[in-house]
């Protein structure tokens, strides 16, 4: 007499039977190489890892480094198929010709010089070897600062600064237009531009970036208005051109109930904070000049009626300054 198995069993088995399926189908469908990874930044742009091989065909005239990997294969001989990475010397070991030098040479002109070594020393007959580069990490450039993924970036062909911006996620909230850019060589004197706030509109500043250079996006000075004024803020600066009036209206403008003649730029100095009187008041009818402010500037606007006690208007305008939020200025 047969025994039949129980419902749940034979339902629990069918629905295994189906996930396995599906999730079989699903791997068949997956193509090699389709998880996003680090990139490399080309004179084209943003190239994925996945275009390695292109970038070996397309960077003829770049010369191997320190830290670069190698796959080196000989045809037809597998056995002296390895990896190897170009060491702080310059050299790589490979089998049986014990170590080369390739440091400064093409792909081309190292490919040369392993078979000469492989066919002086009798190894090989006729041997044909192939450089596949891995990692070209004598390429890289740095760019550090107020970019949104600071890091290494290999370089081929010929980048240009704003692919590597763009490769590093762009600008930050608190980046300022002002960079640095340090070569390898240290004979170059560091170069120093400050971009437009749509960088295409200064075409110029998009310079050429070399293996080796250090790019640093500096972060952009502060000036805070607080007090009685519409938007008490701090506000990024781009340049040295911000004023006080700038800085006012930005703010919203003061307020009916604001005392103008007793507004006050609380700076600091290597002595300490230091009060300077503003007289707003004139200021705004033209009768005393405008005067640019300088970074992390505090102007503080009064209330008409509010007392604060001698030698503290620093320390309230301090409290009030790190209370509110910082806006990027955009023209």
């Amino acid at each position: 007499m047969r025994t039949l198995l129980p419902v749940r069993f034979v339902c629990s088995t069918f629905i295994f039977c189906l996930v396995c399926l599906a999730f079989t189908v699903a791997a068949q469908q997956i193509q090699p190489g389709a998880s996003p990874q680090a990139g490399t930044v080309s004179g084209q742009g943003y190239v994925s890892q996945d275009s390695v091989a292109e970038n070996n065909e397309t960077s003829e005239n770049i010369r191997l480094g320190a830290g670069d990997l190698l796959d080196v294969s000989v045809y037809n001989v597998p056995e002296l198929a390895t990896k190897t990475r170009v060491g702080s010397n310059g050299d790589v070991y490979l089998p049986l010709v014990d170590y080369v030098h390739v440091a400064g040479l093409t792909l081309d002109e190292a490919q040369e010089v392993i078979e000469k070594r492989l066919t002086d020393g009798g190894f090989v007959n006729s041997p044909h070897v192939t450089i596949f580069v891995n990692e070209y990490a004598s390429q890289n450039a740095t760019i550090l600062g107020e970019v949104l993924k600071p890091g290494q970036y290999t370089v081929l062909g010929q980048p240009r600064l704003f692919d590597i911006i763009s490769t590093a996620g762009g600008f930050s909230e608190r980046a300022a237009r002002r960079v640095t850019i340090t070569h390898r060589v240290p004979d170059d004197k560091p170069v120093n531009l400050q971009l437009a706030r749509n960088v295409n509109d200064d075409p110029a500043k998009n310079v050429e970036i070399r293996a080796g250079d250090t790019i640093v996006v500096q972060r952009a000075d502060v000036v805070y208005v607080v007090g009685d004024v519409g938007r008490p803020s701090g506000f990024l600066m781009d340049s040295d051109s911000l004023t006080v009036l700038k800085a006012i209206a930005l703010a919203g403008g003061a307020n009916r109930t604001a005392k103008l003649s007793e507004a006050k730029i609380i700076r600091k100095t290597p002595q300490g904070m230091q009060e300077t009187r503003v007289e707003l008041n004139k200021m705004l009818r033209a009768k005393v000049s405008d005067f640019p402010m300088q970074a992390e500037d505090i102007l503080f606007v009064p209330t008409n009626g509010g007392k604060i006690a001698v030698g503290h208007v620093a320390q309230a305008a301090l409290q009030a300054a790190t209370a509110v939020s910082v806006i990027a200025l955009v023209p």
